[in-house]
């Protein structure tokens, strides 16, 4: 399959922009497409060595993003008023450092789940979609390649992939929420809670808030034992993990 992030196209071909439109007029669901800057657009092809002949490219150079499902589902493109965070601060840091070293975010969902593109971070070929899972904490194989994951985003029961994160409601309060917001739950998603969904808090927050958090976590836990007990504190918005 196509390793269309890691390597430039081949120099013939025109943009991919025609068929984006495409799959997005065919959406099962809402459909939500940012103006961005297409300087910035510009700014972002050169900056990954990507042109409009795919589809990253081509959502790069002619949105801001695009939201899905009343906002549930977000790719990133160059930035918007809806949608700040974008393809280049959503992978590099203020210091020019990958945020995730050998893979490449461009996507995410409101209740804190992230898309990458694997480029050597992840077991398997280069190219391929994995996602962090917001109920599990880890990084899941999709087996998509990039434009399979838009396709899906459009055309895919999203519905069924999220069911188990979804209540009776989410559509109003998901809508209203701009496209760098999510939903931090809690007892945690992941969390082995004997309380059903509907039941537990939610509460909006950065959803570079959810991504810290998690990667936090992460780092703390992944080398527990299976079946170990953990003690969650949460405080204004921060935590602390403890054996």
């Amino acid at each position: 399959m196509e390793n269309e992030v890691f390597s430039p196209e081949s120099s013939s071909g025109d943009s991919a922009w025609p068929l984006v439109q495409q799959w997005l007029g065919s959406a099962r669901h809402s459909v939500e497409v940012l103006e961005g800057n297409r300087e910035s657009g510009e700014a972002l092809l050169r900056r990954f060595g990507i042109t409009s002949r795919s589809p990253m490219g081509a959502v790069a150079l002619e949105t801001g993003g695009i939201l899905f499902d009343h906002g549930w589902l977000r790719f990133l493109g160059s930035g918007a008023e809806r949608m700040h965070g974008n393809l280049l601060n959503w992978n590099m840091s203020g210091d020019d450092h990958p945020l995730l070293a050998g893979a490449r975010l461009v996507a995410h969902d409101v209740m804190g789940g992230f898309f990458a593109i694997n480029g050597g971070a992840f077991p398997g070929s280069p190219g391929r979609v994995f996602y962090m899972a917001p109920d599990t904490l880890q990084w899941e194989a999709l087996d998509l390649s990039y434009s399979e994951l838009l396709h899906w985003g459009a055309t895919g029961d999203v519905a069924g992939f999220y069911a188990s994160m979804r209540w009776p409601g989410w559509e109003g309060e998901v809508s209203r929420l701009s496209g760098d917001q999510g939903i931090s739950v809690y007892p945690f998603l992941w969390a082995n809670a004997d309380v059903p969904l509907v039941e537990r808090s939610r509460r909006v927050v950065p959803l570079t808030e959810l991504w810290r958090m998690q990667r936090e976590i992460v780092t703390q836990i992944e080398h527990l034992p299976d079946g170990t007990t953990l003690h969650i504190s949460v405080t204004k918005g921060l935590f602390e993990g403890k054996e």
